[in-house]
């Protein structure tokens, strides 16, 4: 549209034996019109560039939403694989290998990590 006003400008403006002045008047109608034209289109556009600032700042607030849910996943699990690791590891004198109560021991350590990181998330409403 801009091309489009430089030349009816351009036609309205300048004598020519090709446009007569009668003709002048209807071109700057014309002319008038292609404003009001460019004048919608850059609303338009704004308003498009509007909508796709929301749009992305809404896809930006469900990633972080999604990556917050998957970090406080990982602070949880964490320290569960580092005990998991230790005793994973085939040494012959470790105390709590020839104890009776190891296994269960471990594993209440284990469950008592992880219950109360996800109580503390939970109360932070982290979670």
């Amino acid at each position: 549209m801009w091309p489009l006003r430089e030349v009816v400008n351009k036609l309205e403006r300048e004598p020519s034996a090709l446009v007569d002045e009668s003709t002048k008047i209807y071109l700057r109608d014309v002319y008038d019109h292609v404003i009001q034209v460019i004048d919608s289109i850059e609303n338009y556009r704004e308003m498009i560039s509007g909508m796709l600032d929301i749009y992305l700042s809404s896809v930006s607030n469900r990633m972080n939403e999604v990556m917050k849910v998957l970090t406080i996943i990982a602070t949880i699990f964490i320290p569960l694989t580092f005990i998991a690791g230790i005793y994973g590891m085939n040494f012959e004198y470790m105390p709590e290998l020839g104890w009776e109560w190891g296994y269960p021991l471990v594993w209440m350590i284990m469950i008592l990590i992880g219950l109360s990181m996800f109580m503390y998330f939970r109360r932070k409403r982290w979670l």
